[in-house]
């Protein structure tokens, strides 16, 4: 199933304020990124991090699932939502 682009903005706005409430995650998305508490208000709307957001999440099949339970999504929401945002095409090198 394809995600419209309007409800991959919506999970990655869910993934956005999840992660910048989660104490002990925000801490290694900023690290990894630099991303400050700034650039989350300023970025929020954002489709492109919130790709980056998304990105970071589905690194750990363990924060996929906090993270797809606290906001009631399937597990397959994340990876959907990314696909559909921009920069999340699957390159295909065949």
């Amino acid at each position: 199933m394809v995600m419209s682009r309007e409800s991959a903005e919506t999970v990655g706005l869910q993934a956005v304020a999840w992660l910048a409430s989660n104490d002990d995650l925000l801490p290694v998305f900023s690290g990894a990124t630099g991303a400050g508490e700034a650039e989350f208000r300023v970025n929020l709307q954002d489709p492109e991090f919130q790709g980056a957001v998304l990105d970071f999440i589905l690194m750990d099949d363990a924060w996929i699932a906090a993270f797809c339970d606290a906001q009631g999504l399937g597990y397959d929401a994340p990876m959907q939502a990314r696909a559909a945002l921009p920069g999340g095409a699957q390159v295909h090198w065949t």
